[in-house]
């Protein structure tokens, strides 16, 4: 997220701004149906593993190519009362053609609300790319993954791994936190991290809090991405012009009624129709 120029600053004046947090940046371990972590070395060796699941990652990958889907981004500016202020809302479509390049057509998008930042292209990929994250056996070389132990999310028992972009290269994105890999199926089923790096100088800040997505087993073999949720409080600094400001941000992004070859996999929120989100 970018901060807004000096202009649109002299509109949000009036706003108290938020307590600085130094650690709202910093990702926050998911809670609710974790487990005990249990941090024996495996059974397996960790390198075995990672090889395993990463070739899995891969194909599932190429049968995501197959499918269509909707997605639901919603990102919202919270003031200190904990109530929306300002809010970005967007439903797209998605449809993946046979190379698997991919088109979206969009459903609903109302009038963007937000009033202290602005929607960079890297929060796009962000959305589009990095929350539904997939770490296959071609892109596993970029990064340092370790195996941090055992645990069991809900019903699924998880080998549980860290991983750290080795090296950031110009105008890319990177993934890093930790995964939570299916024991059975070697499918990653929740990611908690954060999309790297931030742009942190000053008048150019593009941050971004931590987010976690979880997935799903919707076909009965591959587990999709169906829910992101991300919150952080973004402290600009200020500079050149821009006035140092804390943001307290939340977004969601809901990916549902996944599709292949005309019959649909359903991920049903509790509306069957496209409606305006209320406040």
């Amino acid at each position: 997220m970018k901060y807004l120029g000096p202009l649109l600053l002299l509109l949000i004046l009036a706003l108290p701004a938020l307590a600085q947090n130094k650690d709202s940046l910093t990702p926050m371990p998911p809670d609710a149906g974790f487990g005990h972590m249990n941090v024996a070395p495996p059974a397996v060796p960790a390198e075995e593993i990672i090889q395993k699941f990463a070739a899995r990652e891969s194909a599932f990958q190429k049968a995501l190519g197959n499918y269509t889907y909707r997605r639901t981004a919603r990102i919202q500016e919270i003031d200190d009362d904990n109530k929306v202020s300002g809010e970005y809302y967007m439903v797209d479509d998605v449809v993946f053609d046979s190379t698997g390049r991919r088109t979206e057509k969009t459903v609903y998008a109302p009038q963007n609300s937000l009033r202290q930042i602005s929607i960079s292209p890297s929060d796009l990929h962000d959305i589009q790319h990095g929350y539904p994250f997939v770490l296959t056996t071609e892109e596993i070389a970029q990064y340092d993954v370790k195996y941090v132990g055992r645990q069991q999310v809900d019903e699924v028992d998880c080998y549980v791994f860290s991983v750290d972009p080795k090296k950031i290269e110009k105008k890319k994105r990177y993934f890093q936190g930790r995964i939570w890999v299916d024991a059975t199926d070697l499918q990653i089923v929740v990611t908690n991290g954060r999309m790297v790096p931030d742009d942190t100088r000053k008048g150019s800040e593009d941050l971004h809090p931590p987010f976690t997505t979880w997935r799903q087993q919707v076909d009965g073999e591959y587990w999709f991405p169906v829910y992101t949720k991300g919150e952080g409080l973004l402290h600009f600094a200020g500079g050149n012009g821009y006035m140092a400001q804390d943001v307290h941000l939340r977004q969601t992004i809901k990916y549902s009624d996944y599709k292949r070859f005309g019959s649909t996999v359903r991920i049903l929120d509790g509306s069957e129709e496209v409606a305006e989100p209320k406040k």
